[in-house]
């Protein structure tokens, strides 16, 4: 898209001007003969229709500034090809998102647009087309779908469903926080969209509020694939090899550290953190600059969720606890787990892989306790007898708790099937 000549923009200025209900679309085409009257006394460059709006008081001055620069977006957008923008919807670091028309189709879509200053840009433009493709291969009613990716003149484009309604993020502006109930309805549908994106080979990595919107039927969207890559996809993971990629907030352990093999559980820990900024009103870690966050992510113990509000069901925290381990092997395997157990907590039941994680590490944790080279024998009598780990308590205590466990779990199925 090159430079907007003046009579392009001028068209987009005198339709924006009566779709805002400005003037009538009588009084632009008056001064529109006015100016084509000009061209052919004078035979020089026309006034524009600005000014001729202003002199005719079609317009007031201030009026023409404030929408003079939605005209010039417009402008822009506007030659893409078999779409017609229709307004702005908001920018970024990385796009200026539009609502158009999508002439073929007769359809409302939403496109997204890279700035011009990422041109000279080659891995900002290889990470947008990437957005586009990833979520083209994923048809799922909880994520936001893709129509079409592409390039005209100067400006690289993305064209996506649009989505009319709101942002989690804007609801926790607003509302301060979620009531329990409604959070788990909105992490079932995220997680449902995760666990098909993740079958389907990719990983979101920038899983957070903003990014999950909401429609006017309340259905949860999983959008902005901006980060999202092939899990496979070695070479883009080795050229990604120790960069911190996702919003601070949000983002897991292993992508602060710049890992190689950032797997599907780190879309479990943003949205763990995300539940946990639902439920508390507050996200997990604070501090006053990125890295400060970033290191708590990596080094600072998590608040429990129902220290910041006592209304939470142990339920719930225990599910955004194993979202947010650390260790990763710690966390949920896969969405489908976390599912399940989200999925149960809503139901008032008790969330049984969360609950088998902590069984678990606590005999690892037990298992790192009776190590005989961090025991003094001198004041252990069972280890310097040589007691095996099966004496202490505390390890048959974790272990009825990981057979009940997996008893429950045994019995759930046999139900589900009969």
């Amino acid at each position: 898209m090159g430079q907007n000549t003046q009579p392009n923009f001028d068209s987009v200025l005198g339709r924006i001007v009566v779709e805002q209900g400005l003037s009538t679309l009588e009084e632009v085409q008056q001064c529109v003969e006015r100016q084509r009257a000009s061209v052919v006394e004078e035979g020089t460059n026309p006034p524009s229709l600005g000014d001729l709006m202003v002199e005719g008081g079609v317009v007031t001055r201030s009026q023409l500034e404030r929408i003079k620069p939605l005209a010039e977006e417009v402008g822009r957008g506007q030659q893409i090809s078999g779409y017609r923008i229709i307004k702005k919807l908001g920018a970024g670091a990385m796009a200026t998102v539009y609502m158009a028309e999508q002439l073929s189709l007769d359809r409302i879509v939403a496109i997204k647009v890279l700035p011009r200053k990422y041109n000279n840009n080659q891995q900002y433009i290889e990470r947008f087309h990437a957005e586009g493709k990833a979520a083209a291969k994923l048809n799922h009613p909880n994520i936001v779908q893709a129509f079409d990716v592409g390039k005209a003149g100067e400006y690289h484009y993305f064209v996506m469903e649009y989505v009319e309604g709101r942002t989690v993020g804007d609801d926790l502006s607003s509302l301060g926080r979620y009531e329990e109930k409604d959070a788990l309805q909105i992490t079932i549908q995220v997680a449902r969209a995760l666990d098909h994106a993740h079958k389907a080979g990719f990983i979101h990595r920038d899983v957070k509020p903003k990014n999950i919107m909401i429609n006017s039927e309340g259905v949860a969207k999983l959008a902005d694939m901006g980060l999202a890559r092939a899990e496979s996809d070695r070479e883009a993971a080795e050229a990604e090899k120790g960069k911190a990629y996702g919003t601070p907030y949000y983002i897991s352990p292993e992508q602060i550290r710049g890992q190689l093999d950032v797997d599907t559980r780190a879309d479990i820990y943003g949205l763990g953190a995300t539940l946990y900024h639902m439920v508390t009103g507050k996200v997990p870690f604070d501090g006053p600059n990125p890295s400060a966050v970033m290191h708590q992510h990596l080094k600072a113990d998590l608040v429990p969720p129902d220290e910041l509000n006592q209304n939470l069901s142990a339920g719930i925290c225990e599910v955004v606890e194993a979202c947010m381990a650390k260790d990763r092997d710690k966390r949920f395997n896969t969405s489908a787990d976390l599912l399940e157990d989200v999925e149960a907590v809503a139901n008032g039941e008790s969330p049984l892989q969360a609950r088998m994680k902590f069984d678990i590490a606590s005999l690892a944790a037990l298992e790192d306790k009776a190590d005989p080279a961090q025991q003094n024998p001198a004041t252990d009598p069972r280890q310097a007898a040589g007691a095996p780990l099966a004496s202490h308590p505390l390890f048959w205590l974790a272990v009825a708790g990981w057979v009940v466990a997996c008893a429950a779990v045994v019995v759930a199925v046999i139900v589900a099937n009969s």
